[in-house]
């Protein structure tokens, strides 16, 4: 696998830049997809946002001054992303959870490629209905496995915030799983 040095290196080369963006987007599209899946469900909404995704990255990459990772920088533009289409989502159907969540709910669980079993399902459905930043904080944390430092660097908050917000998200869960019973 290409490390992201070589990636970058790549990229201030003249004439390697199309190279170390295909790079980039080839080490980093699955784990991408999958971080804004889990979020968003419906596939055809991933696709469009992991593209938007890649193009914001492919504008700023000349910029990027390396404060942070590369994997860190791309999860953080990933889930801006992500946290504005939920947003907005929202805002245009002003309900917390409405049918169209819970089919795409449903689609996810019953594709071919699902391996989860009726607790995956019922955990899926639970977790749609977080709010946006609370749904990125837990799959980073839950799914993503990410330490809460790595959190804090990709929504820009402190360790202690995103702390807050998982427990929150964590309890928030709980309550809908044990209400489901």
């Amino acid at each position: 696998m290409t490390d992201d040095r070589e990636i970058l290196d790549a990229l201030r080369e003249e004439g390697r830049e199309d190279y170390a963006f295909n790079l980039l987007v080839r080490k980093y599209s699955e784990r991408l997809y999958w971080h804004i899946r889990r979020a968003v469900i419906d596939h055809d909404d991933t696709d469009d946002l992991l593209q938007n995704t890649f193009i914001k990255a492919w504008k700023y990459l000349p910029g990027f001054r390396e404060d942070s990772r590369l994997y860190t920088w791309l999860y953080r533009i990933a889930t801006n992303e992500t946290i504005n289409y939920l947003r907005s989502k929202r805002l245009r159907t002003m309900l917390p959870f409405n049918g169209q969540e819970r089919a795409a709910c449903l689609r996810l669980t019953e594709e071919q490629g699902f391996t989860g079993d009726e607790i995956t399902r019922r955990l899926y459905r639970a977790i749609a209905q977080l709010p946006p930043r609370q749904k990125m904080i837990f799959t980073m944390r839950y799914f993503d496995e990410l330490k809460f430092t790595e959190i804090a660097a990709i929504v820009n908050r402190t360790v202690g915030a995103v702390k807050a917000s998982y427990h929150q998200a964590h309890t928030k869960l709980r309550q809908i799983l044990d209400t489901e019973d």
